[in-house]
């Protein structure tokens, strides 16, 4: 893990954290782990997003000259990756004939397809979370002719296992990633930022070139994004996942136990009292 040489509250892990920054949407219900690390230590927790999505225009599209109907299979790897997936088949008037194959990075993305179209009544093929998980399931399918729907800005790894195998495959760019302005941030300082994509770092200084972080604690889920943050020269305190902390929150929480007492949360509890 990488983080500050300075031992457990000492220097500039001494501060406790009493605001947190979270660099993507607002959960939709109250049951979110970020809102019991709220309740639990006196924090405040503010979410905004720091990057946003555009379309790619169906005119844009039709000039890279793909033929979604020539291929046999679909790999989703986000819920965005889906929604603008139909988008450009709507607009192209193109109805998902019965036997194409999905093949979705998550149950998550798996289930999100739903939106769209009968899961029962259709191919699909499930990873466990991660694109390598996704690999073992692709290999059995070296007949298909894959199309994979992203972002402007996106990993390299399937693209790169794609070609490494053989596999009939194409690319296609449906929707870009944009930074978000975040200009009515200028003034507000949160004691720890938590990033969750390279994209979220490039945001940040678009906006802020001369961004300091002094005190503030970086936190990063991960590793193109731990990369992304020591790239800017900035000082990673907080990486997830680890073996003990699989969730941003996980790692949030460990830290907070390590530089500001196993008992942070307990002392917060008996006096009944919120220090956000």
């Amino acid at each position: 893990m990488a983080e500050s040489t300075d031992k457990p509250g000492t220097g500039r892990h001494a501060k406790r954290i009493s605001s947190i920054l979270v660099t993507q949407p607002k959960p939709t219900n109250d049951v979110s782990p970020y809102f019991a690390i709220a309740e639990k230590y006196g924090i405040k927790v503010d979410f905004r997003e720091f990057i946003q999505v555009e379309p790619v225009s169906y005119k844009d599209f039709r000039k890279d000259k793909i033929n979604i109907a020539d291929h046999t299979a679909i790999i989703f790897t986000s819920r965005n990756a889906v929604d603008h997936f139909f988008r450009i088949c709507q607009e192209a008037k193109l109805e998902m004939p019965a036997e194409m194959k999905y093949f979705c990075i998550s149950e998550q993305t798996a289930n999100y397809l739903q939106k769209y179209i009968v899961l029962r009544k259709r191919k699909l093929f499930i990873g466990q979370r991660t694109a390598a998980d996704l690999f073992d399931v692709i290999k059995k399918h070296k007949s298909e002719k894959f199309l994979y729907p992203c972002s402007d800005i996106r990993k390299d790894d399937i693209p790169e296992f794609m070609r490494a195998n053989n596999f009939k495959f194409t690319e296609a760019v449906i929707y870009r990633t944009v930074a978000s302005d975040l200009s009515d941030l200028s003034d507000v300082k949160y004691d720890c930022i938590a990033f969750f994509s390279p994209s979220g770092i490039t945001s940040l200084f678009a906006n802020f070139p001369n961004f300091e972080q002094n005190g503030t604690r970086i936190a990063a889920f991960g590793p193109t994004t731990a990369k992304a943050v020591l790239d800017a020269g900035l000082e990673l305190d907080i990486e997830a996942p680890q073996p003990n902390a699989p969730s941003m929150t996980g790692a949030i929480e460990a830290y907070i136990r390590l530089h500001q007492g196993a008992d942070a949360g307990k002392e917060k509890s008996k006096s009944g009292k919120q220090n956000a």
